[in-house]
């Protein structure tokens, strides 16, 4: 089977099985059926309510002074009380689907040899099936650059007349067959939806109200979807198939008209059917191979063994990166919870933005793996939302800057959702998507980025950090109110538990991150009228405690020592400094950096990691902690406990389908955790093969990008480094960390000739660093010892 290729031998029973394909934006969901497919229809700017929904007119910050001083006081009911107080009225809306398709493309009388195959080097999936010489073959791919879903049909057991397939949707449609060949259907979302955790009814509401004038509407955007069928051959059915939404910005009335949508739909499909099937599907192959070509990772010299299969783990790898370029692209939405593959009105979490660290797994690869214009939705997305949380900071906190929670949507959601403190009370979103615009700079982001988006962003969590920061009776900061999320600490003497105090060791480390990058960026791109906000952060920045070691050497997850009422749970919270933040390191920080190792440890020994998001960042911890068996045992659960039989990522859960939920995040955050397992690049230097498993005995991954611009190559053989190739951006000193195997190994330019490379101080036993001078766009080799090629 080819390296890129999910192959099965069955069609899928269940959702979480099936193959999804997707341009950022237009996704369908295929289940391999034999002579009748179904096809589940997604758009990414499909959500029910509207700008209205989001409104939220409560102003109770002046509960704010009592807040704190009932966490001061150490009175956990009256915090949590009050916490309770300061919700919103309401929740997130949900992200929706189209509708299904229901086509009937060929004979089934005979399904000997049947095979659904998904391609992830040129995203087509087909299903196969039939006698010797009477083959069927269905072939489905969303194209990006026409902006539609093809589906093709081949072979002699083809429909020999071609029926237009039945759309059937949630949502209230009208069909209508315009002209022979052609389906179309409109409808429109609802109004309000609720969460599907939140017992209250009605729970779907749809928007009685007409559009005005220009065809818009407060909540409840229209859609329409488009599909033509014709036979291109004596043997062959084509099917293509085009959507639009009323969707018109977060800000803005979605439009409800109908007529304007389904021709917007009807146009698509029509410039589609003026290409030849071969035309569409090059420039689909050309277009998606764009991004997916830039980074390879081949663990074919390995074969399976003890220590796990590493043409799974390869697999697993490649597929990730396939589903975020399906469902993130360009001027499309972020991918949400399920990228942009939904079957339900109620979707597990309302498959909304989950801001304590959901979205943000999405992209811990986009930059690394080189999809830096794919992480721009996400970009968009912290940017909107250092704009529309300006409200929520002043009318719930008094705060200048901005705020975000845990929950946000497509109309960028800022309010403090109507549940639970564990979770509802965490307002320190926005300095985590601050994180993903630092990340984008410091990777190669040029200097219009850094004072534009860049700024901005950090400037809005660095006004809302600072007010949120009061001094302990020592003089030290901490944020409040603060709670780590989704995870409540015991109280005694038998009072149960709380969730709301102050200075959480994730709240502290986000703070100290995002003041620290702010100062860096105003120093650098700042206005004149900088001076006293960058006084105020470095002032902070002096003042504010870091998170503590607790009694047995572990990483307290509060400020203070304090039992967790699930000693494993499935957020690793406290571990943020270690990943993805890169304040603790083991040279820089090696007491806290053990510190962390044993905060982990406690965690997996009380079962931590039983979901697949959790369990992706439990590899990324691994691969920073140098920890080859965990690495290997996280893969391992990963591949054969937490995943599909079509590789979708796995979140137990008793009341769907199954006993599961598909979240992209673990397929997503996987593919980070793979890639620091071989490069890693926020310690000052290039690491390279850090916590090489150690079932990979030989391999290659190439296209990696680092921080600061660089881009790197690497072989290995039995285990060993043997070459790596580094490319520059911009001069400057290279530093490259490499195992410490003995001998000297050489460096050359891009013409062969010797580099001057240099041994720098390095912390790290069984490592070692060279460091030599780089010139801008330049290419280096580095050759292990006794390795040369």
């Amino acid at each position: 089977m080819p390296r890129h290729t999910i192959q099965l031998t069955e069609p899928a029973t269940a959702f979480h099985d099936s193959f999804l394909i997707g341009n950022g934006s237009l996704g369908g969901t295929l289940r391999g059926a034999v002579g009748t497919e179904r096809i589940d229809l997604n758009l990414d700017s499909l959500w029910s309510g509207g700008p209205a929904t989001a409104e939220d007119t409560g102003s109770p910050a002046g509960l704010l002074p009592q807040l704190r001083a009932a966490i001061r006081a150490e009175d956990n009911a009256g915090a949590e009380k009050l916490a309770q107080a300061m919700m919103g009225p309401g929740w997130t809306e949900s992200y929706q689907p189209l509708g299904w398709l229901e086509w009937h493309y060929a004979d089934t009388s005979d399904a000997a040899g049947y095979h659904r195959r998904l391609n992830l080097a040129d995203a087509v999936a087909t299903t196969g099936y039939g006698p010797a010489g009477a083959e069927v073959e269905m072939s489905s791919f969303v194209s990006a650059p026409d902006d539609v879903l093809v589906v093709t049909v081949t072979g002699p057991g083809a429909a020999s007349h071609p029926a237009l397939p039945t759309f059937v949707s949630p949502h209230p449609v009208t069909t209508a067959t315009p002209r022979p060949g052609l389906l179309v259907a409109t409808g429109r979302v609802p109004a309000r939806v609720l969460p599907n955790y939140v017992e209250e009814e009605p729970a779907v509401v749809y928007g009685e109200d007409e559009p005005d004038g220009a065809g818009t509407v407060a909540a409840g955007a229209g859609f329409a979807v488009a599909v033509a069928v014709e036979r291109t051959g004596p043997e062959e059915l084509r099917l293509i198939v085009a959507a639009a939404s009323g969707f018109r910005g977060y800000d803005r009335r979605p439009s409800a008209d109908l007529d304007a949508l389904a021709r917007s739909a009807d146009e698509t499909v029509t410039q589609a059917l003026g290409r030849p099937a071969e035309q569409l599907v090059q420039r689909h192959v050309e277009d998606y191979r764009s991004y997916f070509d830039r980074v390879d990772l081949d663990l074919s010299a390995s074969p399976a063994a003890d220590h796990g299969d590493p043409a799974r783990a390869e697999l697993l790898f490649h597929f990730g990166r396939y589903l975020l370029i399906s469902s993130s692209r360009p001027g499309t939405e972020a991918a949400n919870l399920q990228g942009i593959w939904n079957i339900d009105v109620r979707p597990g979490w309302s498959a909304n933005y989950t801001t304590n660290i959901n979205v943000e797994m999405n992209y811990w690869a986009a930059e690394s793996t080189a999809l830096q214009d794919v992480h721009g939705p996400m970009l968009t997305l912290a940017d909107d939302l250092a704009e529309s949380g300006t409200a929520t900071a002043a009318r719930y906190y008094g705060a200048a800057g901005a705020v975000v929670h845990h929950n946000t949507d497509i109309w960028r959601f800022s309010t403090p959702v109507k549940g639970d403190t564990q979770w509802a009370t965490w307002p320190t979103g926005l300095y985590w998507l601050a994180a993903h615009v630092w990340d984008h700079y410091e990777y190669g982001g040029n200097d219009d980025f850094g004072a534009g988006t860049a700024l901005r962003v950090h400037r809005s969590a660095a006004l809302f950090a600072l007010d949120m920061l009061v001094p302990d009776d020592d003089g030290s900061l901490l944020t409040s109110p603060s709670t780590s999320p989704e995870h409540r600490f015991a109280v005694s003497p038998n009072q149960g538990a709380a969730a709301v105090s102050e200075g959480t060791t994730m709240d502290q480390e986000l703070v100290h991150e995002v003041l620290s990058r702010y100062v860096a960026l105003a120093e650098r791109h700042g206005r004149g009228d900088e001076a006293r906000l960058l006084s105020r952060a470095r002032h902070a920045l002096r003042a504010l405690r870091l998170p503590g070691i607790g009694a047995h050497g572990e990483l307290l997850e509060w400020k203070d020592e304090r039992r967790g009422s699930e000693p494993g749970h499935r957020h690793l919270s406290h571990l943020y400094g270690l990943h993805p933040g890169t304040r603790l390191t083991e040279g820089g920080t090696p007491e806290v950096f053990a510190a962390a190792r044993e905060a982990l440890a406690t965690r997996l020994r009380h079962g931590s990691g039983y979901t697949g998001w959790s369990q992706a960042w439990i590899l990324c911890l691994a691969a920073r902690l140098r920890d080859t068996g965990l690495a290997e045992r996280s893969l391992d659960i990963l591949l054969n406990d937490l995943t599909s039989t079509s590789l979708l990522d796995l979140h137990p859960h008793p009341d769907w389908p199954g006993g599961y939920i598909f979240q992209i995040d673990g397929n997503l955050g996987a593919v980070a955790g793979i890639v620091e397992l071989l490069v890693q690049s926020h310690e000052g230097a290039v690491s390279l093969l850090k916590t090489l498993p150690r079932g990979w005995r030989s391999g290659h991954l190439a296209g990696i990008r680092c921080r600061g611009g660089l881009t790197v190559d690497v072989d290995w053989h039995e285990g060993e480094l043997t070459t790596s190739t580094i490319r520059t951006g911009s001069s400057g000193p290279v530093v490259v960390e490499i195992p410490a195997t003995g001998g000297d190994p050489t460096v050359t330019d891009a013409v062969g000739d010797p580099v001057n490379a240099f041994d720098a101080p390095c912390a790290l036993p069984g490592r070692r660093r060279l460091t030599w001078d780089g010139r801008a766009a330049s290419y280096y080799r580095l050759v292990s010892q006794g390795r040369r090629s």
